[in-house]
């Protein structure tokens, strides 16, 4: 289990064991590239202070396209992507 910080000062435990519930990655292109194709984004890890970890809330199709994204078959539009980009790195560096 590990404490994560979801919402102000509410801690909720997340067993990052359940890959039922959950799919993490400590990668921001395979994170980006999952917010874009519309998958919900849960929270971010960040007690590791070198390793931000992205918790998406396990959905139909994620691994796939997670899959498609290393293989380089994932489409994505580029502005949008970049877009995206930003936005999760604002979150990664923000105070919250």
């Amino acid at each position: 289990m590990q404490k994560i910080n979801k919402t102000g000062e509410e801690f909720e435990y997340i067993p990052l064991g359940n890959s039922k519930e959950y799919y993490q990655s400590a990668d921001l292109g395979l994170a980006t590239a999952l917010c874009c194709k519309g998958y919900n984004l849960y929270t971010l890890d960040k007690q590791d202070p070198r390793k931000v970890n992205f918790i998406f809330s396990r959905q139909d199709g994620i691994e796939e396209d997670a899959n498609l994204y290393w293989s380089d078959r994932l489409n994505i539009k580029a502005k949008y992507y970049f877009d995206t980009l930003r936005t999760l790195k604002n979150r990664i560096y923000s105070s919250e």
